[in-house]
């Protein structure tokens, strides 16, 4: 028997809280709710962006990120450059030893080329995720709709359709950058003069881990350069669900 999870009413008034609001805003609102309940997903560009936004709000707040063990040189470089900007300890989430074990004794360094992106980052990405997401009520992520078909409807304030959260209750999703575009999170970027991964001069727009992400060319789309052996409506690897 399922035991239904109850709603949690905060996750519709901060969306109407947060209707037409900037993304500074949206960030200002979510912290003075939740508080240490919630946390800012760190990988990349508009990630650090969301970071500065929460510095600017005067509020605590955490930060973590997915250290899958196959990541770029560079993004490593970023963290340890993230940290110092911001004077803050990154909650790294590592996956399950046993599992990446077992996973490439049985399979190789590189099965994701042949079966698919998918069981790989479920346990490098998605377990780790699902741990770090048990221990809170709400998390903030720098999902945009233009980065790929599968997030065209993103809304900025959701109940995750994936998650749950501390003690199995709701978890918030807040998605703060959800109707910007990547030129707008660039001039913002430069704007604050924040931290980016070096990467991004090379030609990487969406970076993950290292055999999984290679530049783009012109006139490609940010996320061609990810998983890019597979379909462009399989881009993603289980870190945000539709609704």
């Amino acid at each position: 028997m399922t035991v239904p999870v109850a709603p949690d009413p905060r996750i519709a008034a901060l969306s109407a809280a947060c209707a037409g609001a900037d993304p500074a805003t949206v960030v200002e609102r979510t912290l003075a709710v939740y508080g240490s309940e919630c946390a800012i997903a760190f990988s990349g560009a508009e990630d650090v962006l969301l970071i500065e936004y929460a510095r600017l709000t005067g509020h605590p707040f955490r930060v973590f990120s997915l250290d899958t063990g196959r990541l770029h040189p560079e993004t490593y470089r970023l963290f340890a450059a993230v940290e110092e900007r911001f004077k803050i300890r990154i909650e790294y989430c590592f996956p399950e030893a046993a599992a990446v074990e077992r996973l490439v004794r049985s399979k190789g360094q590189f099965s994701f080329y042949r079966d698919g992106h998918g069981e790989c980052c479920g346990i490098r990405k998605v377990e780790p995720l699902r741990r770090q997401l048990s221990g809170l009520k709400a998390w903030i992520t720098g999902q945009r709709r233009d980065q790929s078909p599968t997030r065209a409807e993103v809304a900025v304030v959701q109940r995750d359709p994936a998650f749950t959260g501390l003690n199995g209750g709701v978890l918030a999703k807040i998605n703060p950058l959800a109707a910007a575009s990547l030129a707008e999170v660039w001039a913002a970027i430069r704007a604050y003069e924040l931290p980016f991964n070096s990467l991004h001069e090379r030609g990487f727009i969406s970076i993950g881990c290292e055999p999984c992400t290679r530049p783009i060319q012109p006139g490609q789309h940010e996320r061609e350069g990810r998983w890019w052996w597979e379909e462009s409506t399989k881009k993603e690897c289980g870190l945000h669900a539709a609704k």
